[in-house]
């Protein structure tokens, strides 16, 4: 199924075409995934934010066991951030967790713990920005958004882009906002998730022919691996001399020490008279 991407204006008949095969993928191959079952706000704060950059699949293992720690924002305002780093192991990109550990605490004292329904007030918060600011406002309240992820991304270069390279996001977003299904945009991101999820195992990635494509850089070896092992080594023991963290994970002093500067400029650690401390 193809539709071109010229002349696309709402209500017209490409765009009842386009979503209608949307939806009848949907209606066959829809996802039951946990976070779909719920329309608390925190619930679904909590899935876009571990949906970051992560697969579904680590996700699903992580999601309920964090709600079962934390089930609200001032259970997690109210936790250290070592209890909040240590549910979060195994998802990577530590510094999601601390954003929404910040963010937890923000709501918690400044909105009476009920997440904001305003767009901008939530692409203010930390770690949300504007694209997770939009799709809180589609999945948490129900209501019209307009913004772009991986598979949404890869839905619309296949149907609208099949002959371009380099598209860009500014020539997709115009037609996300004139297809959107303004009755029910939580069903209709779901459904452009899940067929965009099947397109990948299906086809050539179309994402690859999108200017907004990076290669994912090789993690063995990375600093990025570096900094997760830091942090689970200080989940398990709160401190550690830094010459015992050289040894253990085989680094050499000085890439070691520029790590550990970031993190403990990011909040995450203090260094003190040799030892890394867990803040």
């Amino acid at each position: 199924m193809e539709v071109r991407g010229d002349a696309i204006e709402p209500g017209c008949e490409k765009i009842r075409v386009f979503q209608e095969h949307v939806y009848r993928f949907y209606r066959k191959h829809g996802r039951d995934l946990p976070w779909r079952r719920t329309t608390v706000p925190y619930e679904i704060l909590v899935s876009e934010m571990m949906l970051q950059q992560t697969q579904v699949e680590r996700v699903c293992g992580r999601y309920e066991r964090f709600l079962a720690r934390f089930p609200d924002f001032p259970s997690l305002a109210g936790a250290g951030l070592g209890e909040v780093l240590h549910e979060w192991q195994g998802l990577g990109y530590n510094r999601r967790a601390k954003s929404l550990h910040e963010t937890a605490g923000i709501i918690t004292g400044q909105f009476g713990g009920t997440l904001p329904a305003e767009e901008e007030v939530l692409a203010s918060l930390p770690g949300i920005g504007k694209a997770t600011a939009a799709s809180l406002i589609a999945f948490a309240f129900n209501r019209p958004s307009v913004f772009l992820e991986t598979n949404i991304r890869r839905v619309f270069i296949h149907c609208f882009f099949r002959d371009l390279e380099k598209v860009s996001d500014r020539e997709i977003i115009p037609l996300v906002e004139a297809t959107c299904d303004r009755e029910n945009p939580r069903d209709w991101y779901y459904a452009l998730m899940d067929l965009g999820s099947s397109l990948k195992k299906s086809i050539p990635n179309p994402n690859r022919r999108s200017t907004e494509y990076r290669k994912q850089p090789r993690f063995q070896g990375s600093n990025r691996m570096i900094r997760g092992r830091i942090l689970a080594i200080l989940v398990d023991e709160q401190k550690i001399r830094e010459s015992e963290l050289v040894s253990r994970l085989k680094t050499d002093n000085s890439r070691l020490h520029g790590i550990l500067k970031t993190l403990e400029k990011e909040g995450f650690l203090r260094t003190e008279d040799g030892w890394v401390i867990l803040r």
